[in-house]
């Protein structure tokens, strides 16, 4: 199931074995603390356990399974947390005798990131797998309307899209941003473009966006504007060069592939919101302009690779040639 699905599964009751696993920490660390919560422990200190996962060797992972059978201390439940947990199909047989049968006073939880290769426990019979991977902005979306309105607020639909732009679909800062404009706008308040526009920071990678977006357009000013507020976060030319031919490489890609935003955003590992907007810029400016503005950009950074161009005047070149070449 998805992490959005986990709190109204738990209505009906706990598993014994979970598998919260995703690159989403957020997600990650707020279903294990729906759990715990679920669990209503009295007595966390002898029955809360946290475990490594990389210390279930040989003799401890076999009596780590055997201890999971251990009765709880003046609480109905036991959690046992086994965090970075990725044992081969053939150690995985010593857990699978006790996932036919889990002891009832127990709750498992395996938290992995999922970096690391094993045995496929979310195909294991007998484990609840917790999907806590990186959400669609779509789903983004939806969560942080659901995530405002607990908190009180009312969020526009188009506030709530930038918003996940601006924190580059991170559900950790997402939440912290919520929480201060809980305490600026109030209960009742209302989170409208202009207020994620005027307080909610941008993530350098949505500036670097409007970066490349601003080069396209041909908007100088802008351009100028958020490349100088990148320069003051530590970007510096080679990076802002880089970006720059990554973006009209990529526009060039678009400009020579067929089907629709979301086929292409697949293929590109793009979302189908930025593949439209990059399809109307190359269209804007033409397949033959944004060609040769890519590979004039790649022949600055080699030029620049190879001692030949200092970053500063390469940038510099390739400004020139974007806006007045």
């Amino acid at each position: 199931m998805k992490f959005t699905q986990l709190a109204k599964s738990i209505e009906g009751g706990l598993d014994p074995v979970y598998l919260i696993e995703g690159a989403e920490a957020y997600f990650r660390d707020h279903a294990v603390n729906l759990i715990r919560e679920a669990c209503a422990l009295n007595q966390p200190a002898l029955n809360d356990v946290r475990i490594e996962g990389e210390t279930l060797k040989g003799e401890k992972l076999s009596s780590f399974v055997s201890g999971l059978a251990t009765l709880p201390f003046f609480d109905e439940r036991r959690l046992v947390r086994v965090y970075e947990f990725y044992p081969t199909e053939r150690e995985f047989e010593q857990l699978s005798g006790y996932l036919e049968k889990p002891c009832p006073t127990t709750v498992l939880l395996i938290v992995n990131t999922g970096s690391k290769k094993g045995a496929d426990l979310k195909k294991k019979k007998g484990v609840c797998y917790v999907d806590c991977g990186r959400e669609s902005e779509e789903n983004l979306s939806r969560w942080l309307f659901g995530l405002a309105r607990r908190q009180g607020l009312q969020i526009d639909a188009d506030a709530s899209s930038l918003m996940v732009h601006y924190c580059n679909l991170d559900a950790a800062r997402m939440r912290l941003e919520i929480e201060k404009l809980t305490l600026m706008l109030g209960h009742g308040g209302r989170i409208t473009r202009q207020v994620v526009e005027e307080n909610v920071a941008k993530d350098v990678e949505y500036k670097v966006y409007e970066l490349t977006q601003a080069a396209s357009r041909g908007n100088y000013s802008a351009f100028s504007e958020i490349l100088h507020d990148l320069m003051e976060k530590g970007f510096d030319e080679s990076a802002a060069l880089a970006s720059l031919t990554a973006h009209y490489r990529t526009l060039l890609e678009i400009s020579q592939m067929t089907g629709s935003d979301a086929e292409i955003g697949t293929v590109l590992k793009m979302a189908p919101y930025a593949v439209q907007k990059n399809r109307e810029a190359a269209r804007r400016l033409g397949r033959e302009k944004v060609r040769e503005l890519y590979l004039y950009l790649y022949g600055l950074s080699a030029e620049m690779r190879s001692g030949q161009k200092n970053k500063a005047g390469a940038l510099s070149a390739a400004v020139a040639k974007i806006f007045f070449g």
